[in-house]
């Protein structure tokens, strides 16, 4: 099987578990030095460099939001090399009420059958009317 069969057998298999709510295999899946980059300009934008930052500054501040399970479901995967992009629809309410239902476009970068980097495209309207601003270092 191909480095590209590889990575794209990865990407459906960590958004069959998202598609599930289980971010398991997506977590184990980040190198230790995975840079994850948030386009846009809203509080959550910028660039998060190490799975450990990623868990703290990203992860754990987001999902401290969100009411219900979040699940993210993937509509198509395409492959070529090292970079599998993703187009998916991510779903869940958030603690105050709000849907945050975003589409977003995830261009990934793997490395020895890890995700090296991630680039997320979205709804940056969308995240600035139903997310607060993440509490950095507070958590």
């Amino acid at each position: 099987m191909s480095a590209t069969q590889n990575n794209k057998r990865l990407m459906q298999a960590i958004f069959d578990g998202l598609a599930r709510g289980d971010a398991r295999l997506f977590l184990d899946s980040l190198d230790e030095t995975t840079v994850w980059r948030m386009i846009g300009t809203t509080p959550w934008s910028g660039v998060y460099t190490g799975k450990a930052a990623i868990r703290r500054d990203l992860l754990t501040p987001l999902f401290a939001q969100f009411a219900d399970q979040y699940v993210n479901t993937a509509d198509a995967i395409v492959a070529e090399g090292d970079t599998v992009v993703v187009e998916c629809r991510g779903k869940v309410t958030t603690k105050t009420g709000k849907r945050y239902d975003n589409t977003y476009c995830w261009v990934c970068r793997l490395a020895d059958g890890k995700i090296a980097s991630l680039t997320e495209y979205m709804d940056t309207q969308l995240v600035a009317e139903a997310l607060e601003a993440p509490q950095r270092g507070a958590v």
